[in-house]
């Protein structure tokens, strides 16, 4: 690929992110450096490689990764296959049997013990695995029905995958260690609907076990660093209005039952406070003790703007 048709990938890219056109200098200050990181390190291993993109809400966790995903595959050359811990929730309906056997906060999706890590393992497996002209379904999640799609709704990968990214909120996040810290609530939710702790230990015990295996598996984690668990609120918030306001502005057509389930989620921010309290803590934990283990930190500014990536000096690039 010429320096023009880059160019052009990276203008088609932003036209469909719906991005503004400054957004080129991060791609080529920022994202760049990182895919060619990622291309030296298949290079060096000889072997599919897989990477975490870690980053609390709103911080263009999955912007990143389809720049990533486009300028590996379309300017590198490398099969490249991509999916979210937010595809391989758990059902509606297991969440629903967690929360009346463990405990009811465990109907909220997105902490440690809510996701399907055994179909996570078996996309990977695949994707690593594939011959030539073999398909693998890519999980998806429903966020407007809050339940996984059909089957059939899934997109397919055909081959096999040289990079596989991996992105998610509390990807490559570790657990607490002291029990005197899980003891001590850190915000309302878990003052008055957690006061024994059990939610918050369950979800630590899950974070202590099968999640730490796969998170293992990562060739490199790369960190989006918030600059504040207040710019997470203002930024989830953000998302919710734009949200809203895409539904308010969406033609009046199509399927009723779906166009409500849609409305009927839209939070308000009350709402929105109460579930970011959800994964306050381990996101506090993860500003705190991640940027010394991961293998790449990119520091977000409150306008979202991206800072060069701080690669640590033992990530292995040759």
């Amino acid at each position: 690929m010429s320096a023009h048709d880059l160019t052009m990938l990276v203008q088609a890219l932003i036209t469909r992110e719906s991005l503004p056109d400054a957004y080129a200098d991060t791609v080529k200050q920022t994202i760049l450096p990182l895919a060619e990181g990622i291309r030296d390190l298949h290079q060096r291993l000889g072997r599919t490689v897989i990477i975490g993109i870690h980053g609390a809400q709103g911080t263009g966790k999955s912007t990143l990764t389809e720049f990533l995903k486009h300028l590996l595959a379309d300017y590198y050359g490398l099969a490249t296959a991509s999916f979210s811990l937010d595809d391989i929730y758990l059902t509606r309906e297991e969440r629903e049997t967690l929360a009346d056997k463990v405990h009811p906060l465990l109907i909220t999706r997105g902490v440690p013990g809510t996701h399907d890590l055994v179909l996570g393992q078996q996309t990977i497996d695949r994707l690593k695995e594939a011959g030539p002209h073999i398909l693998t379904p890519i999980p998806a999640f429903d966020k407007s029905r809050d339940d996984r799609a059909p089957e059939q709704d899934w997109d397919d990968f055909r081959g096999r995958a040289e990079v596989i990214l991996v992105e998610g909120w509390c990807l490559g996040a570790a657990p607490e260690e002291q029990d005197e810290a899980l003891a001590q609530p850190v915000n309302e939710l878990e003052r008055v609907e957690d006061a024994d702790g059990h939610w918050r230990r369950y979800v630590n015990q899950q974070l202590q076990d099968d999640y730490q295996w796969f998170f293992g598996q990562l060739d490199w984690l790369i960190m989006l660093r918030a600059p504040s668990m207040a710019c997470v609120l203002e930024w989830r918030t953000l998302q919710e209005h734009k949200l809203a306001e895409r539904l308010r502005n969406a033609p009046n057509q199509g399927d009723g039952a779906v166009a409500g389930a849609r409305h009927s989620r839209i939070m308000t921010d009350a709402q929105i406070v109460r579930f970011i309290m959800h994964y306050e803590r381990i996101t506090r934990t993860c500003l705190a003790e991640m940027p010394r283990r991961a293998d790449v930190v990119i520091d977000v500014a409150e306008d979202h703007s991206l800072a060069l990536p701080q690669f640590s000096p033992t990530t292995e690039w040759h």
